[in-house]
């Protein structure tokens, strides 16, 4: 089929497999998940053997990439904007290195954190790191971003970043394909001394990444994703990547005929930037994130020709939308009947007959005879366990710092130090803070609530399952105080004693709650009567 309709995270799974990907790596994060997910049910995926499976975290499968580009084969990796931090090492480096094969991260953030601790602009560390960035505006320009992208990548050695938001992720429009490339041949850099970053060959590197910003900015000067909608009068917009969508739905709306410029490519296009600016007295700059590119263009004078996030004329934090842009375009915003009191906001809740209920039941049971306790929570399903009824944990940071804040908070006097983290979430990031606590012979008690599967983002494997045991083994955790209880109401009162002895140890012990998943399990029942 030529077209399709497609979600924007779909359109960039079929844009990669169309041109020429021999694998994608991933850790599941919304808004970036379903990339992976659609490549891992392609037939065309699946017939070309692209390799597909989930990474144990960001930082592992950009290296996997990154592996995959040094054999000269074109590869995607894909994560949501926190999980940028956690490879931000080798993301970070591979822009000295350089790559062999195209290599795209696919980065998909989150503004008004619908499903994230922060709504931070990945756009940033595209600067940070001077590499080539893409921001498409729309569903087509995603699908035709992955390769352009690719093509890019390979042209100047470097690799590209594609920055997706959750609007642009999740929303459906009808994509055009074009015809499948070919994967690269097997061909792995000869030149290996650029992969070694000993300071001599990294200054050297250094120095090319500098010189390659010549091409990159020609790049993005002649770039197909950057455009000037011709306008009347001395107002006009500067809009970027889907922020331009919302700008020409009110334009179109409301029968406005503003000059706009859209920038779906990084660097800034200085001559076209600069060219268009000089035109308009009034331009309102118009981006999904932070007030990057505004900042920039106001320098660090009070200019005040242009108008944005910065000085009110746009919302300061959280998603753009074509009401929140229309009164920035002196359109004055349609307002409906307002909502009843009765439609009051449902917060999410632990699923019926999760684990993780049982789990917090007997966790609260035993803590409630402990005035001190802190239990320190994590990213994952059981972040619920914050809300009531439970209101079982007292902290979430990010992935991992469960383990190591108990640890610390320990270390400072409080007992008893708990930390509750998935099993997921524990492989992810949470095995070297384990260890931590045992090289240190800290008195923490952690607690896996294992149900054998990345439940928050869909149900996609843990890297974990049925090797915890021998993981915390491996970790110096001693035998006998790694023991595994199973959630559930017939064994409340067997579990409580369990966890009771566990946290009076003096030293580090580990409690593997383990019970499948509810929604995995459901889902495994149905397929198995098909």
């Amino acid at each position: 089929m030529n077209k399709q309709l497609l979600l924007g995270a779909e359109a960039v799974a079929v844009g990669a497999i169309d041109a020429g990907i021999s694998g994608v790596y991933a850790y599941p994060g919304t808004p970036s998940t379903e990339i992976t997910e659609f490549i891992q049910k392609s037939k065309d995926a699946q017939s070309r053997k692209i390799r597909s499976k989930w990474a144990a975290n960001e930082k592992t499968a950009y290296e996997a990439a990154l592996g995959m580009s040094f054999a000269g084969k074109r590869s995607i990796v894909c994560m949501k904007h926190v999980g940028l931090n956690v490879c931000a090492d080798p993301f970070m480096n591979s822009a000295i290195t350089g790559v062999n094969g195209g290599l795209i991260l696919v980065v998909a953030d989150d503004p008004s954190m619908h499903s994230s601790q922060d709504e931070q602009d990945s756009r940033a560390y595209g600067r940070f790191a001077m590499l080539p960035l893409l921001e498409p505006a729309t569903q087509q320009e995603a699908y035709d971003a992955v390769r352009f992208g690719l093509d890019l990548s390979e042209a100047v050695k470097l690799p590209v970043v594609l920055r997706l938001t959750t609007r642009m992720s999740h929303s459906r429009a009808v994509i055009e394909r074009k015809a499948m490339r070919d994967q690269n041949a097997f061909n792995p850099d000869v030149n290996t001394r650029q992969w070694i970053l000993l300071p001599a060959i990294a200054k050297k590197n250094y120095a090319g990444l500098i010189d390659k910003q010549t091409a990159i900015e020609k790049s993005s000067a002649e770039s197909p994703f950057n455009k000037v909608v011709e306008g009347k009068g001395k107002k006009a917009v500067i809009a970027f990547g889907i922020g331009y969508n919302y700008v020409m739905e009110v334009c179109k709306t409301n029968n406005l005929e503003l000059p706009v410029l859209k920038i779906s490519q990084y660097p800034l296009p200085k001559d076209m930037v600069q060219s268009f600016i000089d035109k308009y007295d009034d331009i309102l700059i118009v981006e999904e994130g932070y007030p990057i590119y505004e900042e920039l263009l106001r320098g660090f004078s009070d200019n005040k020709k242009f108008r944005g996030r910065l000085d009110g004329a746009l919302p300061r934090m959280g998603e753009l939308s074509p009401d929140a842009v229309a009164p920035a375009l002196g359109v004055k915003p349609v307002v409906g009947q307002p909502v009843p009191d009765i439609m009051v906001n449902r917060p999410p809740a632990l699923c019926v007959g999760c684990s993780h209920r049982d789990l917090y039941e007997e966790l609260n049971s035993v803590l409630a005879n402990y005035p001190n306790k802190c239990v320190f929570g994590d990213i994952g399903c059981y972040t619920l366990g914050a809300l009531p009824p439970y209101s079982a944990i007292n902290s979430c940071v990010d992935m991992g710092a469960s383990i190591t804040m108990a640890k610390g908070a320990a270390e400072s006097g409080v007992h008893p130090a708990v930390a509750v983290i998935g099993d997921s979430t524990f492989t992810h990031s949470g095995m070297t803070g384990l260890l931590d606590c045992v090289n240190d012979n800290v008195q923490v008690t952690i607690i896996i609530s294992d149900n054998s599967t990345t439940a928050m983002t869909g149900g996609q494997d843990s890297a974990g399952t049925n090797k915890m045991v021998d993981i915390c083994k491996g970790l110096g955790v001693e035998p006998e105080h790694i023991v595994t209880i199973v959630p559930v109401k017939p064994r409340l009162e067997q579990n409580i004693e369990i966890i009771k002895k566990e946290i009076d140890y003096k030293g580090v012990s580990v409690i593997l709650a383990q019970r499948e998943c509810m929604q995995t399990l459901a889902r495994k029942k149905k397929a198995a009567k098909k």
